[in-house]
């Protein structure tokens, strides 16, 4: 991947812009205008739990080619203090594309129904996987004290990373999470990319009536 320039995000400008993150439902509220936002370092990936049941191959393998790419400008791409923009370049038509948004996954302590209190992915599954992939420490933003009225729109995966699987595509019907309320999921999407715009890639769309099943 050819990356001709990038520019720094710094760490308060971060935690100010995941502050104006806004539900999908509900009246739109600011999740995070109350709640502790932190920039967390150099945890095990196996501290966060994944609500999501797979990850893509093509976009976890992503991850590991930048995080090769920008090794060699001296850069690890999972310890930033903040995050980057860059920019690539197609190597079909050498048209450069961007900016892209990379910043550390956003988690939230969650309380799922079983009592247990669980540090929950909410968006960078695919980047703490290629994290856990490589051998590495991530750093995340960790949001405290979110509103018990709007949880994360999933819940935790109950075999944690044991039963997340590699898929090169999602098959018709799979299910890719177990949503708290089927019938009106997105009510509870956080919006992250109304404040980092491309952060958040749309997925094949799946019939989340059969997610409780």
């Amino acid at each position: 991947m050819k990356i001709p320039r990038y520019e720094p995000i710094t760490r308060q400008e971060l935690l100010d812009a995941l502050k104006r993150t806004r539900l999908r439902g509900h009246g739109q509220p600011l999740l995070y205008e109350h709640a502790a936002l932190s920039l967390e370092s150099a945890l095990d990936p196996d501290r966060l739990v994944p609500a999501q049941n797979y990850v893509l191959r093509e976009d976890f393998e992503r991850i590991e080619a930048l995080y090769r790419t920008f090794s060699e400008r001296g850069i690890d791409i999972f310890a930033l203090d903040g995050g980057l923009r860059f920019w690539f370049r197609e190597p079909e038509n050498g048209q450069e594309e961007g900016p892209v948004p990379l910043i550390p996954p956003v988690v939230e302590e969650s309380l799922e129904p079983d009592g247990r209190t669980v540090w929950l992915i909410n968006d960078g599954m695919h980047r703490v996987h290629a994290a856990k992939r490589l051998g590495q420490k991530i750093n995340i933003v960790l949001a405290r004290n979110v509103p018990p009225e709007y949880p994360y729109y999933a819940y935790a995966h109950p075999d944690g990373w044991r039963g997340v699987q590699e898929l090169d595509e999602l098959p018709d019907g799979f299910i890719k999470k177990r949503y708290r309320d089927p019938e009106n999921y997105k009510a509870l999407f956080r919006d992250f990319n109304a404040v980092f715009p491309g952060v958040q890639k749309q997925r094949k769309r799946t019939n989340p009536a059969l997610s409780n099943t």
